[in-house]
């Protein structure tokens, strides 16, 4: 045999060794060994090797965790059993895993994080949003003759979307303090001096009111909005600290799509009183109509990219149980069979059957983690889908809960996007960022 046929002749045997290698089920147990394990206090961790040698685990702080039941810093076993790690307290520590008891295999560092039980939610509450200013939604011409229209706003470089904080130092509560003021200044022939919030960016524009002839008023020539109110759904509540968090998703003005910065708002008790049914190219919604002020549940504090969060006057009522339970970190979510609850009629919390048909692994807060399937045809046959007001769903998977349900596909309504509830606790202040906390386009 020629030498450079048995070169590629040894080659071919290297290169199928390394397949035959690759797929095996140790090797597949060793690529998917995490270099950092997160347990809650209470909760049991098991990870696999699947490697017929003998090994030994040895744990740097085994007052934090303990290996398959035995405190102590050092544990003999064989490596084709599972790894059960046991969390005894929080903290960090390290755990080393050695082959025939001295050969280094893999060190993974692990961060015990305090127990964090919540009630699921499932609820849908009437959501009321006042903004923190008043937001500029469009600009309009004034007759300020018969042949002459102006927009004062405009030419003073004002832009849809940004956010008036104040006005010659007097704060903006709503629309009718700017009216006012617009007002006045104009009776006083005065120049307004506009604080104005674009995107992250703070600063001053000036600029005149213009008198309308025919409406007899002193205008800027914008479009205005102080508030938002919608139909959602109650995601969790965590007793111990009267927090909870809904929707899953950011409140947006529906005219310029720019989040809503909070200045004040409320959640309230949603009766559903009938629902649009999805269609391929059409999401349906919840028709629903809200309780009087009476039956506020509670304020709201944060809008951000993972939803609503606020304090609650007391337990929300019509849960489909009363009993807390766990939550999963990001990377606990299987692909697999879960459950949502949500209402389809009345307040009557129900749970229904979903498929989680894809995760997508996210070490840094992204709002797309995972993509969900509806299977339960006594669902799909009331509302055809995921429809609009069901978004913040809480999502169950082998009793813990792992995330919401955030958005519908257009052209499959059965199907859709949730994030991860690990997100939505980090945003609640309930839960610490244990990872980075950058927020990344999902």
């Amino acid at each position: 045999m020629k030498p450079s046929n048995r070169k590629r002749l040894v080659g071919l045997i290297i290169a199928f060794f390394i397949c035959l290698l690759s797929a095996s089920t140790p090797f597949r147990c060793f690529a998917s060994f995490p270099d950092e394990v997160r347990i809650f206090s209470g909760q049991d961790k098991a990870l696999q090797l699947s490697m017929p040698v003998y090994g030994k685990v040895t744990i740097r702080d085994p007052e934090i965790v303990s290996v398959n039941g035995k405190v102590s810093r050092t544990a003999a076993l064989d490596l084709r059993d599972p790894i059960h790690l046991t969390p005894t307290a929080a903290g960090k520590t390290e755990m080393q895993v050695k082959v025939f008891g001295s050969i280094p295999l893999k060190t993974v560092k692990v961060n015990v994080v305090p127990e964090l039980k919540v009630i699921p939610g499932g609820q849908t509450i009437g959501v009321k949003l006042k903004s923190k200013g008043v937001l500029v939604v469009g600009h309009h011409q004034v007759q300020v003759s018969e042949t002459e229209k102006i927009s004062p706003g405009e030419m003073a470089k004002i832009q849809v979307g940004d956010l008036i904080l104040s006005i010659n130092g007097t704060k903006l509560q709503n629309a009718a303090d700017m009216t006012e003021i617009v007002a006045k200044a104009g009776e006083k022939k005065q120049t307004l001096e506009l604080e104005i919030k674009r995107n992250k960016e703070i600063f001053r524009l000036k600029a005149k009111p213009a008198y309308d002839i025919h409406d007899k008023i002193y205008r800027l020539g914008l479009y205005i909005r102080d508030s938002a109110a919608g139909v959602g759904t109650l995601t969790f509540y965590v007793p111990e600290a009267n927090i909870y968090g809904a929707l899953g998703h950011v409140i947006t003005d529906m005219d310029t799509q720019t989040p809503i910065e909070v200045g004040s708002g409320e959640i309230v008790y949603s009766n559903v009183t009938s629902i649009d049914k999805s269609q391929s190219g059409e999401p349906g919604e919840k028709r629903a109509h809200f309780f009087k002020d009476n039956k506020v549940l509670g304020n709201i504090e944060k809008n951000t990219p993972f939803g609503i969060f606020g304090k609650m006057n007391h337990k929300p009522e019509h849960g489909l149980s009363d009993e807390a339970i766990p939550v999963a970190f990001a990377e606990e979510v299987k692909e697999g069979p879960a459950q949502i609850y949500t209402v389809v009629e009345g307040q009557k919390v129900e749970k229904f059957d979903i498929q989680i048909t894809h995760v997508l692994r996210q070490d840094y807060p992204a709002t797309k983690g995972m993509v969900i399937k509806i299977t339960d045809p006594r669902l799909i046959e009331k509302t055809g889908g995921i429809v609009q007001g069901m978004s913040g769903s809480p999502i169950i998977q082998n009793g813990k809960l792992v995330g919401a349900v955030t958005h519908v596909f257009v052209n499959d309504p059965t199907s859709g996007y949730g994030c991860f509830i690990e997100w939505m606790l980090q945003d609640a202040g309930v839960l610490e960022p244990s990872r980075g906390k950058e927020l990344k386009a999902g």
